[in-house]
């Protein structure tokens, strides 16, 4: 089973996790738009990307899960737009592609592995310590988004596969 994890927004990351072994993290696929050369999520990379790690081999299941993100507050308007836009952009992409989409919100995610309260980057050190052989992957402070989409994926792969 192939498990795509993914942080939205415009710094998020793609987790790809094949039968509980992490296969790959990215950032996430981005570009300018605009006159102010604002970035947005790349869908149609973000496409690429997906369709690339499902071609290298044959997967009996696809599991896309994405963070349940909302409007968060002290967020301005525009900013939040954004945010819709890049989850709204994921959600077009996987059911163009018709794969099954599940949600989880960060609270859920994030008190399964002891985050909740925690600061951003216990994530990265929670993702190190559960896979060390993908430590490389996450040596910056940088690869903290990376670090959520494996650990959004980690979850889903921890409580629904493994039950």
């Amino acid at each position: 089973m192939l498990i795509i994890g993914i942080d939205p927004g415009i710094s998020g990351a793609i987790c790809f996790m094949e039968d509980g072994k992490i296969i790959d993290a990215i950032d996430m696929p981005s570009m300018a738009d605009g006159k102010k050369n604002k970035k947005q999520v790349n869908g149609s990379q973000v496409y690429n990307e997906i369709k690339k790690h499902i071609n290298n081999k044959e997967f009996t299941e696809i599991k896309v899960v994405i963070e349940h993100v909302s409007a968060m507050p002290g967020q301005g308007v525009t900013s939040m737009f954004n945010f819709g836009q890049s989850f709204g952009i994921l959600k077009g992409i996987c059911s163009a592609m018709n794969l099954s989409m599940y949600f989880v919100r960060p609270a859920k995610w994030k008190k399964h592995f002891n985050l909740i309260n925690s600061s951003k980057d216990a994530s990265r050190t929670k993702a190190i310590e559960i896979y060390p052989y993908f430590s490389t992957n996450l040596s910056k402070k940088k690869n903290a988004n990376k670090a959520d989409a494996i650990l959004i994926a980690s979850h889903f792969n921890e409580t629904f596969v493994k039950n």
